[in-house]
């Protein structure tokens, strides 16, 4: 029997290890961090130029309130954002929602009549926007925009361009000193409880996948099985319910309901989505980072106040961030390897 060569088993070179993508955690986690060190910054810028207003308890304590309203908003924002949305009428709905609660005919019924007026006053809105845009098939840019000028109309005819003073007393008493838990003001705690909802919500649920994978490409998301106009429609929802939210803790922090309430808040609330990192396209976003973009926004305004630089610097200031967010969020898309 002749022997056969028996060469030895082919043995395929290892291939080059793929280069590796930097992970998206890690991306946003240094996002963070970097707003924790702007708005650290910005304390110190504080503390130096006025030390005794700025570090003051009462000051600080008035900062992280102001943060409060626009930061609830800021919340359902980056939820729409992420989900490939933008929501133009947040400020309209917040200034609806805040005089259809302090009318005389709701305050008959006290603390639950607001603040359910307002909560069912902000759904409403949002239900209008998510049907017109997840199933009227409306671009998001103008429904939300008609919303807008609707919602502003209905509260000056409701208001007739007045003042509307709340009388009840237990929804005056949540602003003052004496309501302060651990010297935590009220309005301070459901920022706090509406952010970690909203943390859970996006980043530990499928809620929050399905809104990602709607945002990063929708049309990739129906065929896995994804109801996009659905999601749309919970969305806006969201967004309506935290504006409610917002409009209520405005009306504890304002004693009133006005027409003018909410003004320029859509652009905050972007704003700060913005520099947190979520991204206008849709598709990535952190309500951690969104949280942060409202602090220093808000620190940033009081800073110029106890300095009594003039509003116009506040809004050039602000503008810079903005820009210079995007610029950031451009370099690193640019910079992900493929």
């Amino acid at each position: 029997m002749i022997p056969q060569d028996t060469a030895p088993p082919e043995t395929k070179s290892p291939s080059p290890a793929p280069r590796s993508r930097p992970a998206l955690g890690l991306r946003l986690d240094v996002r963070n961090l970097s707003l924790l060190g702007v708005l650290a910054v910005l304390v110190a810028v504080g503390g130096l130029t006025k030390p005794d207003e700025f570090l003051d308890t009462g000051n600080l304590q008035l900062v992280l309130t102001q943060s409060s309203v626009i930061g609830v908003v800021t919340v359902g924002m980056t939820f729409v954002i992420v989900g490939g949305g933008i929501d133009l009428s947040v400020g309209a709905i917040v200034a609806l929602a805040s005089v259809w609660a302090t009318t005389l005919a709701t305050q008959e019924y006290g603390f639950a009549g607001i603040l359910f007026t307002a909560v069912v006053v902000g759904l409403g809105c949002g239900l209008v926007n998510g049907v017109l845009i997840a199933y009227g098939g409306m671009v998001p840019f103008i429904a939300t925009l008609a919303m807008l000028a609707a919602a502003r109309g209905l509260a000056l005819q409701i208001t007739d361009g007045k003042t509307q003073i709340v009388t009840v007393d237990s929804v005056l008493d949540l602003g003052v000193p004496d309501s302060y838990v651990l010297g935590v003001p009220p309005l301070v705690l459901v920022f706090a409880a509406v952010t970690a909802v909203g943390w859970l919500l996006l980043g530990r649920t499928t809620f929050g996948r399905r809104t990602v994978a709607v945002g990063g490409n929708a049309e990739a998301a129906r065929l896995a099985g994804i109801d996009v106009r659905r999601q749309r429609l919970y969305l806006y929802l969201l967004s309506g319910l935290c504006c409610g939210i917002a409009a209520f803790l405005l009306v504890v922090l304002a004693g009133s309901g006005q027409n003018t309430n909410g003004n320029l808040y859509e652009l905050d609330a972007i704003a700060a989505a913005i520099i947190g990192g979520t991204l206008l396209s849709g598709g990535r976003g952190t309500i951690v980072g969104s949280v942060l973009g409202v602090l220093v926004f808000t620190t940033i305004t009081n800073i110029f106040a106890l300095n009594n630089l003039e509003t116009a610097t506040q809004q050039i200031a602000k503008g810079a961030i903005i820009v210079a967010a995007v610029l950031v969020q451009r370099r690193t898309l640019r910079g992900d390897p493929a």
